[in-house]
């Protein structure tokens, strides 16, 4: 007779319910894990689909219309990686949206020579731009484009002040009749947080500089901006805006006094229009008529060849499909020797950066890279900086030095903004290119320390202790400041402004003290900054390329311009070929998960107070850290 198997003890009620937990946390962990697993599957099977789907570039025909929509932030290098750049345009999320100046730079003179280019439209609206110096160099472009015998025709709804500097150089201008074209000047005006900070809050802040004009951190101290800042930046911005009005005025065949009057009048002509800001545009001169989207679009039609299966019934080609094309026409295997361009663009701050941001480490590794490469005979940094770490500033100049030792000709190319910390990077070129709407200069540095005693005693909170020496933990924020610690620091601060100084003459060839004139934190335009010998040269990127393939004896069409920047791994380059998909897009664009992973812009001054909190808060090493840095642009 068989004997069969004992039961299994029973638990108790207890244990049971643990038990039992544990099992429901277990299958949900599986659970959890199995839908990540599939839905990553889907995805990578989209992906491959889309690939296969999209593999080829169908060929340009003639007549056809180039369509130049850039939306999102005109930038020197993307700030994000492929795929999230792909993520929030299948989202529609105009924070991630970004137009690189290399790329539409590249569209404009291609299609200048490409025989299949019958006319540009350009649509400005959703462009952001960051500078006039960068917008003057595409200014530039589509006037060569114009001169070619291009035909190119703008249309805009409602159109700002700086896409306009744009609009003006071409043939037509379209404004809707429901739109708007307001010009008004240049302006810089900032929050001041001295009040709210130190009376309202109990922070007292104490700020350390050399230089009267270095006004980046008069904002913690003051309650509205010193009289200095007020004559360094009304100085520039004056002649930007001169500028400004002399380009469009020449642009559009227009009198730059009478638009000078006109905007000094803006109220009296725009109550003459009835409070038509478009009739008001027309009436200037500014635009050449009024019509509405579907109007310009018929007229194109009209006027190219018509194609009903393209949603604006005209032949044509968008700014990433003609990229599309030129990168499809580009020898792979090139070995003509290369100028390699840099770009530094952003706060400098130390250690490792991702790609859109200045990292002493790795935009210093990347100088080196140049170094290395045996096909690099000459390097252009192109600088968009306002500055930032002193000691990273300095790790990317060594990297310049060192360049140069090599027989390596560098270049710089300022952009928008290369101030203070900025223009460190940039003094010991072999050359240094600004455009005159470039803002420079900024040649200071400052230490900002906040100190919160008071605040914390409002709360009933108190800092007490021992230490070993007098001036242990003399640095903490919570302790008042002492005295002879502000003399320490301010002896770090004028040692970095004497080094600063220093290595500018050195690098200029003038006296420490011509230099110290035209320093002191002072702001100029790169006009201004060509008149004080701050930089050499008026122009552009592509006026620094050529100079430095000359200074490295390479002849016009024998060198290929290579950018040296961190590639994005095949892992972000395959999710952003699924996500830039019709489907990808699709799918992407119905998940709530992936908006949340997004990030949004911040205002400009919430950008301030984070590079403070952030240099505030490394504070690995010396407690002491200079910082050169301007709250400077537009």
């Amino acid at each position: 007779m068989s004997i069969p198997p004992p039961l299994p003890p029973r638990r108790n009620p207890v244990a049971r319910f643990f038990v039992g937990l544990w099992d429901v946390m277990n299958f949900t962990r599986r659970l959890v894990l199995n839908l990540l697993f599939f839905g990553l599957l889907f995805l990578l099977l989209v992906g491959f689909m889309a690939a296969v789907a999209g593999g080829g570039t169908k060929p340009l025909q003639d007549r056809t219309t180039l369509v130049l929509a850039p939306q999102g932030r005109l930038v020197e290098q993307y700030t994000a990686d492929p795929f999230t750049r792909a993520l929030g345009k299948a989202l529609g999320d105009d924070s991630t949206e970004e137009v690189q100046l290399r790329d539409l730079l590249r569209a404009i003179d291609a299609a200048r020579e490409d025989k299949r280019i019958e006319r540009v439209l350009l649509q400005l609206d959703r462009l952001q731009p960051s500078g006039y110096a960068s917008l003057r160099e595409v200014a530039r472009a589509l006037a060569r484009l114009r001169e070619s015998g291009k035909q190119v025709v703008a249309f805009g709804e409602n159109i700002g002040q700086a896409q306009y500097l744009l609009l003006a150089e071409a043939d037509e201008i379209y404004l809707d009749p429901m739109g708007g074209l307001l010009l008004e000047g240049l302006a810089r005006y900032r929050l001041y947080f001295r009040q709210g900070l130190q009376e309202k809050l109990g922070v007292d802040v104490h700020l350390f500089r050399v230089g009267e004009y270095k006004s980046a951190a008069e904002p913690y101290i003051l309650d509205a901006a010193s009289p200095e800042s007020k004559e360094a930046d009304l100085y520039w911005m004056n002649d930007v805006w001169q500028r400004y009005l002399a380009d469009v005025a020449r642009a559009r065949g227009l009198d730059p006094q009478a638009l000078a009057a006109a905007i000094d009048n803006l109220p009296d002509g725009i109550t003459a229009a009835g409070g038509d800001l478009a009739r008001h545009a027309l009436e200037l001169g500014l635009v050449d008529g009024l019509k509405t989207r579907e109007e310009v679009l018929d007229l194109l039609a009209e006027r190219g060849v018509a194609d009903e299966d393209s949603d604006l019934g005209f032949r044509s080609v968008g700014l990433s499909g003609y990229l599309q094309q030129l990168d499809a026409r580009r020898n792979p295997i090139d070995k003509r020797p290369q100028v390699a361009v840099v770009v530094a663009e952003g706060e400098i701050v130390g250690g490792e950066q991702p790609a859109g941001r200045i990292g002493g480490d790795s935009t210093a590794a990347l100088l080196r890279q140049a170094r290395e490469d045996k096909d690099v005979r000459a390097v252009v940094l192109r600088v968009d900086s306002p500055g930032g770490e002193v000691f990273a500033s300095e790790k990317i100049r060594r990297e310049v030095e060192l360049l140069k030792d090599a027989g390596k000709p560098v270049v710089v190319s300022m952009g928008d903004l290369a101030a203070s910390g900025g223009y460190w990077i940039s003094m010991d070129a072999d050359r240094i290119y600004a455009d005159p709407s470039t803002i420079t200069g900024s040649i200071g540095i400052f230490g900002l320390v906040p100190n919160f005693t008071r605040t914390l005693d409002r709360i009933g909170v108190h800092t007490d202790g021992v230490g070993t020496t007098r001036y242990a933990g003399a640095f903490d924020v919570t302790r008042p400041l002492d005295p002879e610690v502000g003399r320490v620091i301010q002896a770090v601060i004028d040692k970095g402004y004497a080094e600063f100084t220093g290595k500018v003459a050195q690098a200029r060839g003038r006296t420490v003290e011509e230099i110290d004139a035209v320093a002191r934190g002072r702001v100029w335009s790169g006009a201004q900054a060509l008149e004080r010998g701050l930089v050499d040269e008026l122009g552009g990127l592509a006026e620094a390329i050529a100079d430095a393939a000359n200074r490295a004896e390479l002849e016009e069409g024998k060198y290929r311009v290579r950018y040296v920047e961190k590639p994005a791994s095949p892992f972000a380059q395959f999710m952003a070929g699924m996500a830039g998909s019709h489907l990808g897009a699709r799918l992407l664009r119905e998940s709530g998960l992936a908006r949340l992973a997004l990030a949004r812009a911040m205002p400009e001054a919430e950008a301030q107070l984070r590079f403070v909190e952030r240099a505030l808060q490394d504070r690995h090493g010396t407690p002491v850290k200079a910082l050169a840095y301007c709250f400077c642009g537009l």
